[in-house]
């Protein structure tokens, strides 16, 4: 119904929508809630408290998805940041999730296991690379479709 979307449309273009979609908030609540999580006592808490638990895994999927949004989202946004600044904030942000890997590689959070958690960190480590070159990839071929020179004609009919 045209209300409700006039009333989501106001709510997304809201200043503090606006503040949370940018990509350098998004890279900072993503990779710092990661910092966070592995680096303090939060990781331990989380294992006994289950509104805990859901609360920092919401986070850490909410977070991921403002964040990839904001770089590299698909949809019209009325406030998206330039490309220099979405490909700045994305290699910036591929350094902290890497390091952050390296260093749960030689300091495991807290009760776990020295194994198990260098396992756990090179999964970070490459996992994250491939989500990383995904994500590279998005941003450029979003570049490309902006930035390609654009015919006069019609697409032909079996392009569409």
């Amino acid at each position: 119904p045209v209300r409700q979307a006039r009333a989501v449309t106001r709510l997304l273009r809201s200043a503090p929508i606006r503040v949370l979609t940018h990509p350098f908030v998004a890279a900072i609540l993503n990779a710092g809630g990661l910092w966070l999580l592995y680096t303090t006592d939060l990781y331990h808490l989380m294992h006994s408290s289950v509104l805990l638990h859901a609360v920092v895994h919401a986070h850490i999927f909410l977070a991921g998805y403002v964040f990839t949004a904001s770089v590299v989202g698909g949809d019209p946004d009325p406030h998206r940041a330039s490309f220099r600044m979405r490909a700045t904030v994305l290699v910036s942000f591929i350094a902290a999730h890497a390091i952050l890997a390296k260093w749960l590689y030689a300091h495991p959070p807290a009760g776990v296991e020295a194994a198990d958690g260098r396992a756990g960190a090179q999964l970070m480590y490459y996992g994250g690379d491939a989500v990383d070159v995904g994500l590279i990839v998005l941003l450029f071929i979003g570049w490309y479709a902006a930035t390609r020179p654009r015919t006069g004609g019609r697409p032909a009919a079996d392009t569409v």
